[in-house]
């Protein structure tokens, strides 16, 4: 079974010489929360426009719920809901008469209107404002309502754009518990585009690195880390006691290591700073590394192969560490 519910295929923009999307290709499955990372600038809601309908790409092609977006926007936007960056009320009316106008946007009939409004405004933990003027409500008050007014249709898609952007620490931490929880309880497939890598590593399945136009790659942490670092050698920490009437304690050098380690293949190099060795190899040996240091009658303190996440990978891609052009 086929459970594809956004497809992009060489999905491309261009505005004159300026390639604003680069031959996207990406598919997002029924019910997962997908992060689309990358830093300001990087194409992300050029990409969520082309998705909704709203700008026409200038080659490729974009589904979402089956349905071509370009041929067919409004039964997109249907089915698809969509909270950007700053969420635009009518302030002299309450959070539930927003609701509702929206509703009646939608054709939902009154009554059922007002039941699901006031049923999200209590999910979304706007219960007590419920009357409350728009114009006076929090930053974060207003991405709260944001999230009900884009589920009062009881979309299949929700597609949120730098969601979090200007709420406090708190209300960051508790509108992205609310978008698990929908996405579990709703079964809401969730696209949610961020500059922020720990917003995106707490709740996202899988992610996509988003640079210049173009996915340098996708997956899970794991994953993303082995696609992105795959040049990159294996690297081992190893830390060693040191015992006053253990004679090595004090010839733990890098020769002596070298050494050791010389009849493992793969090995390139071996360092030592703040009396931690690491040894980069081009595969991954930290079996053998750990069976020949302990063959050798030492004690190890510990042994610990490097895994890359996140930070090293915004680092990489987004601080110029290397160039990726």
């Amino acid at each position: 079974m086929n459970d594809t519910i956004i497809e992009l295929v060489d999905l491309t923009k261009m505005y004159e010489s300026f390639t604003a999307v680069d031959h996207l290709n990406l598919t997002i499955r029924k019910g997962e929360i997908f992060g689309l990372l990358g830093p300001n600038g990087a194409g992300k809601s050029t990409t969520i426009l082309m998705m909704l309908g709203l700008t026409d790409p200038t080659f490729g092609s974009v589904h979402v719920c089956g349905i071509n977006s370009t041929s067919n926007p409004v039964e997109v936007k249907r089915r698809v809901g969509y909270l950007p960056e700053d969420v635009g009320f009518y302030d002299n009316r309450s959070g539930f008469e927003n609701l509702m106008y929206t509703a009646r946007l939608n054709s939902i009939p009154e009554k059922e209107a007002a039941e699901r409004a006031e049923q999200l405004l209590i999910k979304v933990g706007l219960a007590d404002a419920l009357k409350k003027k728009t114009g006076k409500y929090s930053r974060g008050m207003r991405q709260r309502l944001g999230l009900a007014d884009v589920l009062i249709k009881n979309p299949e898609v929700i597609i949120l754009d730098e969601p979090t952007s200007g709420v406090d620490p708190k209300g960051v931490r508790e509108f992205l518990e609310l978008i698990v929880e929908l996405s579990r309880d709703e079964g809401l497939t969730v696209l949610f585009a961020s500059h922020n890598l720990h917003q995106v590593q707490q709740v996202c399945d899988r992610v996509g690195i988003f640079v210049n136009g173009r996915l340098l790659g996708e997956g899970n942490i794991h994953t993303l880390a082995q696609q992105l670092f795959k040049n990159h050698p294996y690297v081992v920490e190893a830390g060693f006691a040191k015992n006053t009437s253990d004679e090595k304690a004090f010839n733990y050098t890098v020769d002596w290591l070298k050494n050791v380690l010389q009849p493992i293949e793969g090995i390139k190099t071996i360092s030592l700073n703040n009396d931690v060795f690491q040894i980069e190899s081009s595969r991954d040996a930290t079996a053998d590394i750990a069976k020949a240091i302990i063959e050798s009658g030492v004690t190890m303190n510990y042994l610990n192969k490097k895994e890359y996440g996140l930070d090293e990978i915004y680092y990489q891609y987004f601080e110029g560490g290397e160039n990726h052009g």
